[in-house]
């Protein structure tokens, strides 16, 4: 398969993406599914047999044929291919049942460890990383699983099978960074990013989502499979990445010294299987420190993302001047006829807090691959304060230049419009321009633009164009600024073979979704490794929570990936050809 994406590809997508692949199935409901989870105890599922033993005890209608696939698969006798996927299915099942307690408890104290980057210090040399990799090193052994430590940048968890094929199941140990301040509910209720917390069916907290949950069901699936000594045709590697939300370099370090697994999958991503990835970068904008020149109030300090891929829920400036309560007063009255200008679901607030005036937009976080899915707080601030003179003298310096950069040329848009670059992909669908991070030092102020390109121009073609425009904004402007440029190829897999029919039957019936392959803006591990494709761990047609403030996963669909990745594992460690 190829490694990079290859235009005249497409039809062959498109065709695909659009066809109901058929395959052997389980015949089993959502409605038998949820009787079985609700009809057996965990307590008395001691082992597979007995769960078994349990589930033909079950009321689960006349037109199941459960009771002869149990017996046959007891007595062990030859299967037929809807009887295996029925035992695969109750195996996904009973890993449900007999371990979601205590992969709660796991997941409970991975969220507890904070693996976000510290600046200046390098993933592998943090002392939390040390601490979770002792963690996870533990809990394999634990569960009977092999473990490797590749020099604190790759925990590698083995299951060995008899063939030569290795599947690779790819996760990450390493968070997007929180503001503590920003975990607040609706309600009222305070959060703590790095402590899990469950209200009702949500459970909150960094990595719930991203992707400490992935590490959890794939160790405890893996245990399954073992102790059931399925026979299996190919081994399994659990890659567990400590970059993935930063360098990166993590994936490569690894592999230049251990063997490249012939099937990639990304538990970290969407269901059902997601074939296509857009290519993903940045255009770094910095501007060098200046004393603030002219009369007015002068902004000091601008908050935005802590990382490029964060589109966060507040931004905050912060003004200095002779009259803060007059200033306030005027940023409120200035904020609200904004909001009124540009409607949608967020607010500004403007406060004299310590004889200075904060200026507050108030948005929704989201993932910066899905800039729709929130409503982003950063390019308001910036678009609003380039908007605020002549009604606002203000001294302009580095901040200010920032947001007249801002307002030129990306303003309130998501996909490149204002700056003349927008196009889309039929099915990778549009680009996306989403104005994120923001880093104020001693030498200047560092502004990103996340960039999602679906296939239509090479990374080349989209860079050169981006850099000709605000070049010759720049001339125009007079404003002085450093300008980089990274982008990444988008990626596309062949959606053929046995196993990616398998694992689009395993999601779709499992979580009742169309069987169609996907495509994604967010880029993972699984990006230019062969045989790559997202399984999970995310619905499709919910909103992504991963990087959001008050992060979340609910209980119900963390249980229900511990039964999908456990089936997927004996489904594909069984097929005679994948």
């Amino acid at each position: 398969m190829e490694l990079r994406f290859k235009p005249l590809a497409l039809t062959a997508l498109l065709f695909s993406s659009f066809f109901t692949l058929s395959t052997a199935y389980a015949n089993l409901t959502p409605e038998q599914n949820t009787a079985i989870v609700q009809g057996v105890k965990a307590s008395s599922a001691t082992d597979f047999k007995a769960f078994l033993n349990q589930v033909s005890q079950l009321d689960l209608g006349k037109e199941t044929q459960l009771a002869s696939s149990i017996n046959a698969y007891l007595n062990k006798q030859t299967l037929t291919p809807d009887q295996q996927h029925e035992i695969y299915r109750l195996l996904g099942l009973y890993a449900r049942v007999k371990y979601s307690a205590a992969a709660l408890e796991q997941l409970t104290q991975l969220v507890a460890i904070p693996t976000a980057r510290v600046e200046g210090v390098e993933q592998h040399e943090n002392p939390e990383f040390h601490r979770i990799a002792k963690h996870i090193e533990q809990l394999s052994t634990a569960l009977g699983l092999n473990f490797r430590n590749i020099d604190n940048r790759v925990y590698e968890v083995s299951l060995p099978g008899n063939g030569k094929e290795v599947i690779g199941l790819h996760v990450h140990a390493d968070v997007v960074p929180a503001n503590p301040a920003n975990w607040v509910l609706e309600d009222g209720t305070k959060l703590e990013p790095y402590k899990l917390t469950q209200i009702g069916d949500r459970l909150y907290g960094r990595g719930t989502q991203d992707d400490k949950n992935g590490i959890v069901v794939a160790l405890y699936a893996m245990k399954v499979i073992k102790d059931e000594q399925l026979p299996l045709a190919r081994s399994f590697k659990l890659l567990i990445d400590t970059t993935e939300e930063t360098t990166g370099d993590a994936i490569p370090y690894y592999f230049a010294r251990n063997p490249t697994p012939d099937y990639n999958l990304a538990l970290d991503g969407s269901y059902p299987v997601v074939i296509a990835e857009k290519g993903s970068g940045t255009v770094m904008a910095e501007f060098a420190r200046r004393p603030g020149s002219g009369k007015g109030a002068e902004v000091i300090s601008l908050t935005g993302g802590l990382a490029t891929n964060q589109i966060p829920s507040k931004s905050v400036a912060t003004f200095v001047t002779d009259q803060p309560e007059q200033l306030a007063a005027q940023l409120q009255k200035a904020g609200k006829a904004y909001v009124t200008r540009n409607g949608g679901d967020y607010s500004v607030t403007a406060e004299v807090i310590d004889k200075q005036v904060q200026l507050t937009v108030t948005g929704v976080s989201a993932h910066s691959s899905k800039p729709q899915s929130g409503v982003n707080p950063v390019a308001r601030m910036l678009d609003l304060l380039a908007g605020l003179e002549p009604a606002i003298a203000l001294k302009h310096n580095h901040i200010t230049d920032a947001a007249r950069y801002a307002a030129d040329n990306w303003g309130l848009d998501y996909f490149g419009n204002k700056l003349g670059v927008a196009y889309s992909d039929d099915f990778m669908g549009p680009l996306t321009t989403s104005l994120t991070f923001v880093e104020l030092n001693d030498k200047s102020l560092k502004l990103a633009v996340n960039l999602r390109a679906p296939k239509g121009k090479t990374p080349e073609q989209l860079k050169q164009q981006i850099a000709d425009k605000l070049s010759q904004w720049q001339q125009h402007s007079g404003i002085a600024l450093t300008l980089d440029y990274k982008l990444t190829e988008p990626m596309y897999r062949n959606p053929n073979g046995e196993w990616v029919k398998a694992l689009l039957t395993v999601a779709s019936e499992n979580l009742g979704l169309p069987s169609k392959f996907g495509t994604s803006s967010g880029a993972t591990s699984v990006h230019e490794l062969p045989n790559g494709v997202q399984f999970g761990l995310a619905r499709p047609e919910e909103k992504y929570t991963g990087h959001t403030d008050g992060e979340f996963k609910t209980l119900e669909q963390f249980q229900l990936d511990l039964q999908i990745v456990t089936e997927m594992i004996g489904r594909l460690g069984q097929l005679p050809e994948l």
